[in-house]
């Protein structure tokens, strides 16, 4: 489904402004000013006060602090009625600037605002905010987005730091450990769904709130999701941008990481942090009873036996369609001589020494697969469906992230990224992808010479909002574009697949391409498919559309309500599963503690 973007929502230009930047602007005096009246305003729960201190066309973005939900709310009079509604159950009080991050910020020559990061406290607990001021034609800086995020729960601090366990544990350790594994004195009140990077993560942010969770994963050891497919896969994301809650890369890391290693990675990260993990275990059923909402898992071991557990917490962390392998099937399947493969098949390029192979696929797991082919010297062509998103890693992680190795703490570069409301980043992105494209403009270039059907996203906005749509159609580029703007990885996309044939593929327009092995790198099934199949019809019937961004520019239910009592999905990347899972963790520990607010939801 295409999103939609408000046709009302601008870009704060200079020029539309009417305003300038002085020269010599003090952006620390003006941060100053704007936030003691922010916090007087706030303090006073006088939301007519704040209404002054916005831009008309201001955003607000709030992820749990104020809502209990991830909202954002568009324009002066939606932010009045949500501060009417909120101010007063949320109690904000001990507002303090954050006064090292505060900066005058110019993306472009016609865009500029003073950024600043504050803290406060509310009712729900810790809060971290930023905030973005821009100029007015009277001279007055206003609040064009504000930012609220939960950072913690009153009451109930991590177990990390100055709250972590302080005793001596002389030869009782391992002890311990195996009956806590096994659930023998207590059992979970949470049961995680899958083990790979998403389960782990909101595994690790559960345990250390005090809540006590147990990873079901259906392969024979943690980080077989990463182990066993295809041998070149590699993540293409910068090390600095995805390390894990507690334990963060070694400062040896790869730039980019091998799938293999971030398995093993998986694997030690489970055992450190001690988190609760059976291996071997299929949830066959999940069944909720309706007057208590306790949901009861089965779970099968590899060694036969089965084991229910009664919680009111059930977590999908299974990833894009829980590995279900999606593929399109065209008649004659049955009557070609070779091989056809999913990508989640495909295991090496060395299994297919000597072949013809095609590649039905043209975005991130194609290029790869067809990369490993030519490396090791196989005749491959590269099928492409449709238009396909390409920029290079180096130049566009840069661009769009401004993340460097050196950049600001973990913490923060979280704060700052989830700041920027999605429909407004949309707009900003626009403008970002014209910039990466002339970066990336010889590799470009190259690819238009021999035919690739280059796509630019949702309104030329590129790769974020494709992720946060579809979460493919693009390919962030480490080197495969090179190999086919070359030649040394064929081209095909000027005809639709009719058919197999005994030696290839047939096309709409009469050609035929002959293969040996055809690989379909055509992604996994919609994420609610393995929900359906373990919890059934009635609630899939409920369940919200979990991926794609709603009205106001969230994602649907991925970590927050998903219309169901008790069920949640867990999914993104190693960066979003970081920062999101401690949002899921904070809404489960207090609900589980009595102190859960309530929705203030659309």
């Amino acid at each position: 489904m295409t999103p939609i973007f408000p046709p009302e929502l601008t870009l704060p230009t200079l020029d539309s402004l009417n305003a300038s930047v002085p020269e010599n602007l003090d952006a620390l005096a003006v941060a100053r000013a704007w936030f003691d009246a922010f916090k007087a305003a706030l303090e006073a729960q006088d939301a007519q006060r704040v209404d002054a201190l916005l831009a008309p066309n201001a955003l607000w973005r709030d992820i749990l602090a104020l809502t209990w939900d991830f909202r954002t709310f568009h324009g002066v009079p939606d932010i009045a009625r949500f501060l009417r509604d909120r101010l007063a159950p949320s109690a904000p009080t001990e507002f303090v600037l954050d006064e090292q991050w505060v900066a005058l910020e110019r993306p472009y020559p016609d865009l500029a605002w003073v950024q600043g990061i504050f803290r406060f406290a509310a009712t729900a607990g810790p809060v971290s905010g930023v905030f973005r001021l821009i100029p007015g034609a009277d001279g007055v800086w206003r609040a064009h987005t504000v930012f609220t995020n939960l950072d913690g729960l009153a009451g109930f601090p991590e177990l990390v730091g100055a709250h972590r366990d302080p005793l001596p544990n002389h030869g009782h350790w391992r002890d311990k450990r195996e009956r806590e594994l096994a659930c023998e004195d207590e059992p979970p009140r949470v049961i995680i769904i899958g083990g790979g990077q998403s389960g782990l993560e909101v595994a690790a942010r559960l345990k250390y709130l005090g809540v006590k969770a147990l990873v079901l994963e259906r392969q024979n050891r943690v980080g077989d999701q990463w182990r066993k497919r295809y041998e070149a896969l590699c993540l293409h994301d910068l090390v600095w941008d995805v390390h894990m809650p507690y334990f963060p890369f070694p400062s040896t890391w790869p730039v980019f990481t091998p799938a293999l290693k971030l398995a093993d990675w998986l694997e030690t990260y489970a055992d450190a942090l001690e988190l609760n993990v059976w291996t071997n275990a299929t949830v066959t059923k999940a069944v909720q009873d309706p007057e208590s909402k306790l949901w009861t898992v089965t779970c099968k071991r590899g060694d036969g036996s089965e084991r229910t557990f009664a919680v009111p917490h059930v977590i999908f962390a299974v990833g894009w369609g829980g590995g279900a392998p999606q593929r399109p099937h065209f008649p004659g399947e049955d009557e070609f001589a070779g091989q056809i493969l999913h990508s989640s098949e495909h295991k090496s390029a060395r299994d297919h020494l000597g072949k013809k192979v095609v590649v039905v696929g043209a975005c991130t797991s194609g290029h790869d697969i067809c990369a490993d082919y030519y490396n090791h010297g196989v005749d491959v062509t590269m099928y492409q469906r449709g238009e396909t998103y390409v920029m290079s890693s180096a130049n566009g992680l840069r661009v769009l992230f401004s993340g460097t190795e050196d950049g600001p703490p973990t913490e923060i570069g979280d704060l700052l990224n989830a700041s920027y409301p999605n429909h407004l980043l949309h707009l900003v992105h626009q403008r970002k992808v014209r910039e990466i494209a002339e970066d990336d403009k010889e590799m470009l270039d190259g690819l238009r010479k021999v035919g690739f059907k280059l796509g630019w996203g949702h309104d030329g906005s590129g790769f974020l909002m494709l992720a946060w749509t579809r979460s493919g159609g693009y390919y962030l580029d480490v080197g495969t574009s090179k190999l086919i703007a070359d030649g040394k990885i064929k081209l095909k996309n000027d005809a639709e697949i009719e058919a197999f044939t005994r030696d290839g593929l047939r096309f709409k327009d009469g050609s035929e391409l002959s293969a040996d092995v055809v690989v379909f790198a055509t992604g996994y099934a919609n994420v609610r498919e393995p929900i359906q199949k373990i919890c059934g019809d009635a609630v899939m019937q409920a369940l919200k559309p979990v991926w794609g961004l709603d009205a106001e520019g969230e994602l649907n239910s991925a970590w927050r309500d998903t219309g169901v009592e008790g069920l949640y999905v867990m999914m993104g990347n190693l960066s979003l599963c970081r920062f999101h899972s401690k949002h899921l963790a904070l809404q489960i520990k207090a609900m589980e503690e009595g102190v859960f607010g309530g929705r203030y939801s659309i």
